[in-house]
């Protein structure tokens, strides 16, 4: 087992980000029921949920709303406005020193705005929303700053900025989202892909949840509280893997005992780059048992 593989069982990817809401930070009732939703990570919004005459008014409400606290074991992750607005510099100033899990920056180019933002605020993790064709193409070195903690797919944007056209399979975004799920890898960082829009229709959310965790993605980014229930069943480990990784790595060790490398399980080689997945597993099964408490 690498060394690598141990930074992932104990590090941030061993917590759940099965399911990550968007909040408009102006909406004082969103904010509050936010408190009592069953996901794992919210995304406080001063972006795009928020009107250019709102933007001062809703940096102050959400300031306060954080103040206040009561969010429980969800990650707060703040959606500032970029350095190329009005709003962006004093959006940042506005959350130094409170309890934030993290600063999420809009349409991340390269790594010069990511150190743009560390420069502006110390000692919080850095996350970037990855939405450009540039972000994509600069993935890696965007992943690799010090303190980036996080990357958030932006369908939505990408796919206007490509030209696409909506395909239910995403086969036009498919480039964009695995050079950034490569590099969140790559670096040991937190990858999250991007919105379903159509949040009545849980078939195709189902669908697109499960493509997204196929492919390795940590969790779904969510638009609305009705699509949190199949997010956090599609991402989160299910019973049969549970007791599956608890075999691995009860085999695995018995193996080792007996001066083995390899064990095997339901006719299938067990490895140590398997036990890293099972101990994975197990992390984000206890940590989930544990946000029920």
């Amino acid at each position: 087992m690498t060394q690598g593989d141990l930074g992932d069982i104990s590090g941030l990817r061993a917590r759940p980000w099965r399911s990550a809401l968007y909040i408009p930070g102006s909406k004082e009732r969103a904010l509050e029921k936010a408190k009592t939703l069953a996901c794992d990570a919210i995304l406080f919004d001063l972006e795009d949920a928020v009107a250019p005459d709102e933007k001062p008014t809703a940096r102050a409400v959400l300031a306060q709303s954080l103040q206040a606290g009561g969010y429980g074991a969800r990650a707060k992750i703040v959606r500032v406005n970029g350095f190329d607005t009005p709003w962006g510099r004093d959006d940042v100033a506005a959350f130094a020193g409170l309890d934030v899990d993290g600063i999420l920056l809009p349409k991340v180019n390269d790594a010069a705005m990511v150190e743009e933002l560390a420069q502006a605020i110390p000692d919080v993790p850095l996350w970037a929303m990855m939405e450009t064709p540039l972000g994509c193409l600069n993935a890696l070195e965007i992943a690799a700053h010090p303190r980036m903690a996080g990357f958030v797919l932006g369908t939505n944007d990408l796919a206007k900025d490509l030209g696409a056209r909506f395909r239910a399979d995403r086969l036009p975004l498919m480039t964009g989202l695995q050079m950034c799920l490569m590099a969140a890898r790559a670096c040991s960082i937190v990858a999250l892909d991007g919105v379903f829009n159509a949040f009545k229709d849980d078939e195709g959310l189902r669908a697109e949840c499960e493509q997204g965790r196929d492919m390795g993605f940590d969790g779904k980014t969510l638009i609305h509280p009705a699509q949190l229930e199949i997010a956090n069943a599609v991402f989160g480990p299910t019973q049969a893997e549970i007791d599956l990784a608890r075999r691995q790595i009860d085999a695995f060790e018995a193996a080792l005992a007996r001066g083995e490398a390899v064990a095997v399980v339901d006719g299938k080689i067990v490895e140590n780059l398997h036990v890293a997945s099972a101990k994975l597993t197990l992390a984000k099964a206890e940590a989930i048992s544990a946000l029920r408490v």
